[in-house]
């Protein structure tokens, strides 16, 4: 274990959403000696994947039976990690102890992503439960400081990440994204509640109309967590999925902020970018 990281108990409670890093959080820290235990939520986790856990099912705003099973279980330590829509209050199926705490709730969605996972995180630790991220329960699955690829950016690539960082910083009170796509100096699009995926096929589909007019292979996505976030909860994420984003999208690469974006299935992500001759980068604030 890593001298940096925190002393954990003998379970960890993961509050699971899609893709698949909910599942490399679990092995990370089942290769520790420390056991995972999934609440899994409905809509949102991976029905089949999840069975190989240890795993419970839960609704989106069964807040009271959460509290009952993490006790059960014995997980005093919590992270979020995975995929999730921002769900609609009337979608949301409020047992009784998310009734009992309904005006924080309440307060909690009367604002952006940040503002309201923050606010569910406070509720949980005012139920005495400690809230983690994943630098304390698994920095393997974070970027690393450096480029990961064959491929690499030069001079103007590196004026287009500096702008496209000064732009995320410039929006962060905003608290309305993480990524954006600079191409040669010219900002052409900004990520929203539609997420990563939904602005590559922005961008994609901006160079199909003839709006975007630069060579294909120019231009890099560049990522980075919210000045003053909130950084135990939804960090920016990188994988396979976002290399496919940038090969429609005819980009350079991808830049991301190293230590505070977590990479899921490196691996086989790198062995793309290399086959698109893409960069991927992380660099440091």
């Amino acid at each position: 274990m890593t001298d940096s990281l925190p002393q954990l108990g003998s379970k960890v409670g993961i509050i699971a959403g899609g893709g698949t890093l909910p599942f490399a959080v679990a092995d990370s820290l089942t290769a520790r000696g420390i056991t995972p235990v999934l609440f899994a939520l409905k809509g949102a986790c991976d029905a089949e994947r999840v069975t190989a856990y240890r795993h419970h099912w839960l609704a989106m705003g069964a807040f009271g039976r959460l509290l009952r099973l993490l006790r059960s279980e014995g997980c005093r330590d919590l992270v979020f990690i995975g995929s999730l829509v921002r769900p609609s209050l009337t979608s949301l199926r409020l047992d009784w102890g998310a009734i009992r705490v309904l005006p924080a709730v309440l307060a909690a969605y009367r604002g952006g992503d940040d503002h309201l996972l923050s606010g569910v995180g406070r509720l949980f630790e005012g139920y005495g439960f400690r809230l983690l991220g994943l630098k304390d329960v698994a920095t393997d699955l974070l970027m690393p400081e450096g480029c990961l690829t064959r491929a690499t950016a030069d001079a103007v690539v590196e004026a287009d990440i500096a702008k496209g960082r000064a732009l995320l910083a410039a929006l962060s009170p905003f608290d309305i994204g993480q990524g954006c796509v600079v191409i040669e100096g010219h900002i052409v699009a900004v990520e929203d509640t539609g997420g990563t995926d939904e602005l590559l096929r922005r961008v994609a589909q901006l160079r199909a109309s003839g709006r975007i007019s630069a060579r294909p292979g120019r231009g890099v996505l560049v990522k980075a967590p919210k000045a003053g976030q909130d950084l135990r909860f939804d960090l920016p994420a990188l994988g396979p999925k976002t290399i496919e984003g940038l090969i429609a999208a005819q980009l350079g690469g991808v830049a991301v902020e190293a230590g505070h974006t977590v990479v899921a299935e490196p691996q086989a992500m790198i062995a793309a970018a290399d086959r698109s001759g893409l960069f991927i980068v992380g660099t440091r604030a």
